[in-house]
């Protein structure tokens, strides 16, 4: 059995140019805080913009509020949490023994802002317009209809087997909506431009000022704890640099992006707690497989010997990360730690190349010059690359161009296409395998062009198969991995750690790498 396969919509491009210029991120879970509330305003600094309003379209960096205002079913914990999922609009749920029927119960009591009844009437709605129509709306492409029995039950019946609990706990594409702002939304494609929302969370969009403000408001008939901070100002400030003078200088209470080459210093004031956690952030080089001699294995597996990994983790990510083990990264399923590395072995590098017969290469290399790390660590490779007789022609080019170029004419594009990527929800199987390197007939974003059915074979088996036998669908991944190991259509380079710097009279709760841009502003509070 197949996976009817459907490629993430063009709207992810947006969010990767919209986050590729991220640095230090500070981000928080969604577990609220305890405790009074007063009448404070919380300020923050971010260079989260807004692409839309609009819960069904949704799917780029707006992500950092979204969760703040709108709910999904489920929330999925953060990483060593006891319980994996946190209950959200839903109580409960179960699923039949082979995985097809997924039923939930719905919270009681708790209610949209516009005031009406969360039902699981409403969840269909929103549902089946996500799935229709929506930005993320191929993360429902395992179900073939919702059902709403009764006002408290939701039932998912399935094509086949899928982990619908993770599914329904994604950060696009899951949220529920009040029935008046779903139908007024499909009426009119500008109704939330304003900064309107339909949502049940602990705030509501107060105020927005396209590129420049986003102020929340406590919603006072949320279901859950009321959060600390009644109103919370966020700035949006593009400009990571400016971001932290506003935090030094006390203009805001918190700076979201912080360039990651500040952050040893920051920490030697002793005035800021220094976070790392893993995140889903992965950077991939890909070789353009269609042009010789980079369409020979052999030579791509030689290339991959040359790059200096350590360092590259050392100068771009500024020692915040960790060589990567194939396109998954730590953290998130299905990554495997037991998938081969490269190591920089210059001189069994530039001997293979030889007796490949490969000599006077010359080879391309884009990145997007918006993203700082990207500009720390390419000329490394070509540095490398130069040591062993290769020339490499290193380009910065903004990544909307970077990415038409390669998308128009792949055969006369890139050489090695440098990009960062993550998972639209928390499995890269359906992700990042599928979307970097399944030679679909439409992929998203394989830029390496590989084709291979045996590897294209084993990532739908595996999807299908996630939902009832999640060992057993591992086992297949790894083997895909694996493939991408020996085949080498792209250079596995590191997974990026999360850094977050808080100052030392603020509680921000853990990361959640299920969620990289959200700050949950309710569990934010003041402790000195």
């Amino acid at each position: 059995m197949k996976i009817k396969s459907s490629s993430p919509s063009s709207r992810k491009t947006f969010a990767l140019i919209s986050s590729i210029v991220l640095g230090a991120t500070a981000l928080a879970v969604p577990q609220m805080a305890s405790g009074a509330s007063n009448t404070a305003v919380f300020k923050v600094a971010t260079s989260a913009a807004v692409t839309t309003w609009d819960p069904i379209q949704s799917f780029s960096t707006e992500a950092f509020y979204m969760p703040n205002i709108y709910e999904p079913l489920l929330w999925k914990n953060a990483d060593g949490s006891a319980t994996e999922y946190t209950p959200g609009l839903a109580t409960s749920w179960t699923h039949s023994t082979d995985g097809k029927t997924w039923t939930f119960k719905i919270r009681s009591g708790a209610t949209f802002h516009d005031g009406t009844a969360v039902t699981a009437a409403a969840v269909k709605a929103s549902f089946d317009e996500s799935a229709k129509d929506g930005g993320a709306g191929f993360i429902w492409a395992p179900v073939k209809t919702f059902a709403a029995p009764s006002a408290d039950t939701l039932v998912m019946n399935l094509a086949y087997s899928a982990p619908m609990d993770l599914i329904a706990s994604s950060t696009y594409g899951a949220w529920v909506i009040s029935p008046k702002a779903l139908a007024a939304g499909i009426a009119n494609s500008k109704y939330y431009d304003s900064g309107i929302d339909g949502g049940s969370g602990p705030y509501t969009i107060k105020s927005y000022t396209a590129g420049s403000e986003v102020v929340l408001s406590a919603y006072t008939g949320y279901w859950g704890t009321k959060p600390t901070y009644p109103i919370v100002d966020a700035l949006i400030t593009p400009d990571a640099v400016t971001a932290q003078q506003m935090m030094t200088s006390g203009q805001v209470d918190w700076a979201t992006t912080i360039p990651l080459t500040s952050v040893a210093n920051l920490k030697h004031t002793g005035k800021y707690a220094i976070n790392v956690y893993k995140s889903p952030f992965n950077y991939v080089g890909y070789f353009n497989t269609l042009r010789a001699p980079l369409n020979n294995p052999k030579v791509r597996a030689a290339l991959s010997m040359a790059i200096p990994y350590t360092d590259i983790v050392k100068i771009g990510g500024q020692g915040y990360g960790t060589q990567a083990h194939g396109p998954v990264p730590a953290g998130i399923y299905p990554y495997d730690p037991a998938i081969p590395q490269y190591k920089k072995q210059l001189a069994t590098a530039k001997s293979l190349l030889a007796k490949l017969g490969v000599k006077n290469l010359s080879l391309k290399i884009t990145y997007a010059s918006e993203n700082p790390a990207e500009a720390r660590f390419v000329p490394l490779i070509a540095s490398a690359f130069a040591s062993i007789g290769i020339k490499a022609d290193v380009q910065a080019i903004l990544f909307n161009q970077q990415w038409a170029a390669a998308k128009k004419d792949p055969a006369n594009a890139q050489d090695i296409f440098i990009v960062k990527y993550w998972p639209t929800y928390s499995d890269a199987g359906v992700d990042n395998l599928w979307s970097l390197f399944h030679s679909s007939t439409k992929p998203f974003f394989n830029l390496s062009y590989w084709k291979n059915t045996t590897y294209d074979n084993l990532v739908d088996d595996a999807a299908v198969l996630s939902g009832s036998d999640k060992a057993g669908a591992q086992k297949m991944y790894s083997q895909a991995m694996n493939m991408l190991y020996t085949e080498a259509p792209g250079i596995y380079l590191y997974d990026e750690a999360q850094v977050t710097v808080v100052p030392r009279r603020l509680s921000i709760p853990k990361y959640n790498i299920n969620y990289p841009f959200t700050a949950f502003f309710a569990g934010i509070k003041l402790v000195g």
